[in-house]
């Protein structure tokens, strides 16, 4: 892999992680045309998620400092026998909900991981995938006055929000764009949705970078790529704190129909040009 190939990963990977139009589909198109071997492009992948995980802790570090300091805090509670105290603690009750969120997540992703890794070796599925990002982004926009914030929040909708960010494993369905379509459809508020959505992407990314972590291809592609490994997370780092601080202005004052025009004419002409080629 070239320096100009990990350079324009890295850039699509930042960008597309955090807006709702699918980075799996985006780099596994690229990859088709960098004519880039389809294993090393998931490893090289799973890697830049190394970059975007940067991106959330550089945009929301507040966030996750108090979570940290809430986890030890937790535990203090706990040996001294006064309990979770979660309506007490708001923040408190953000880790559970992260966590309770992650499980869906962690057994779609275990259970499914065979049949979702079939999808990646042919553009059909992206296609077919980047359309149902932009259906369900289209039904997410209609709910415009959610009110539920973290206060009021049920393990349900995590559970809800989870699943969903459990099928994004599947390329062409965006995780940023399913999580936060769960929030919505859940009745959380708009900010706090977008906020709960990249919050609940560091479990994922994290548990895909240990799962991978022992893998000989992962080991083989850092000892021949990694200058290029290295550029492109720095790359994609850079560019996520654009699309998380994008992303956050347009749920608040535009719409994201606007994606689901985008995914929609990119999934067509994925369709077509699989079905021609």
């Amino acid at each position: 892999m070239t320096y100009t190939n990990a350079i324009i990963l890295g850039l699509m990977q930042g960008l597309t992680e955090f807006l709702p139009v699918s980075s799996s589909g985006h780099l596994l198109i690229l990859q088709h045309f960098f004519k880039i071997n389809a294993d090393s492009v998931l490893i090289f992948t799973i890697l830049l998620h190394l970059g975007t995980l940067v991106s959330v802790f550089f945009c929301y570090w507040k966030d996750i400092f108090l979570l940290f300091k809430e986890l030890f805090l937790t535990m203090f509670d706990l040996v001294r026998g006064k309990g979770l105290r979660l309506e007490e603690r708001p923040i408190r009750k953000l880790g559970v909900m992260i966590i309770i969120a992650s499980i869906p997540t962690a057994i779609i992703g275990l259970v499914f991981n065979d049949i979702f890794e079939l999808f990646y070796t042919t553009l059909l599925p992206t296609g077919i995938g980047l359309i149902i990002t932009g259906f369900l982004l289209w039904i997410a926009e209609s709910r415009r006055n959610n009110k539920v914030k973290i206060e009021k929040m049920e393990w349900t909708h995590a559970i809800v929000i989870g699943t969903m960010q459990g099928l994004a494993i599947t390329p062409g369905i965006s995780r940023s764009g399913s999580t936060l379509v769960g929030g919505l459809i859940s009745g959380l508020e708009r900010e706090f949705a977008v906020k709960f959505a990249f919050l609940i992407s560091i479990p994922s990314i994290l548990g895909s970078l240990i799962f991978s972590m022992g893998s000989e291809n992962m080991s083989s592609a850092l000892d021949t790529n990694l200058g290029p490994v290295i550029t492109g997370a720095v790359v994609a780092a850079i560019s996520g704190v654009i699309a998380i601080k994008t992303m956050i202005a347009v749920v608040k004052k535009l719409s994201l129909r606007y994606f689901s025009y985008y995914v929609w004419a990119a999934g067509i002409i994925l369709i077509v040009y699989t079905f021609k080629g």
